[in-house]
């Protein structure tokens, strides 16, 4: 009997962690993102299905150095088992240097994505972010970044 209640135990266990949100999870997204290539990512747990994400993405080649930064909101349902879905919105800002063109510019941005919570502290999610930015020089258009996004839970 006590060994049932056990496993009873960890099975609920189990169940309610995939559940829930970390309080924190750091890692990398990595996707077309406009040229920018990978970002490291940070999520901050808000409450039982909301939180911040923040990306830090940049690009140093021959041609262009920039960096940009990006903050979403995000409400986080789950589907089943370890998957959840998740919708959300922000901006963020950022600054290129392509030589004799340089600036600072701004964005909007969307998400939409589904992730799966592992039974270890790991998370992995794919994601498509719309941004539109707002510069003349270098980003005045509408971006569909799509990413894959591995990220530690602490």
């Amino acid at each position: 009997m006590k060994n049932i209640l056990i496993i009873l135990f960890l099975l609920g266990a189990t169940t309610m962690s995939a559940q829930s949100i970390a309080k924190n999870a750091l890692g990398i997204r990595v996707g077309d993102n406009d040229g920018f290539g990978g970002e490291i990512s940070y999520q901050r747990y808000l409450k039982e299905n909301n939180r911040l994400e923040f990306d830090l993405g940049w690009r140093d080649s021959n041609n262009v150095d920039a960096f940009k930064l990006v903050g979403l909101y995000q409400w986080v349902m789950p589907i089943d088992g370890g998957f959840h879905w998740y919708v959300g919105a922000g901006g963020g800002v950022g600054s290129f240097d392509a030589g004799d063109n340089d600036g600072a510019f701004a964005l909007v941005a969307g998400d939409l994505g589904i992730e799966y919570d592992f039974d270890i502290p790991l998370v992995i999610s794919l994601d498509m972010r719309p941004e539109l930015g707002f510069n003349d020089r270098y980003s005045d258009d509408l971006d569909l970044d799509i990413a894959l996004g591995l990220r530690y839970q602490f």
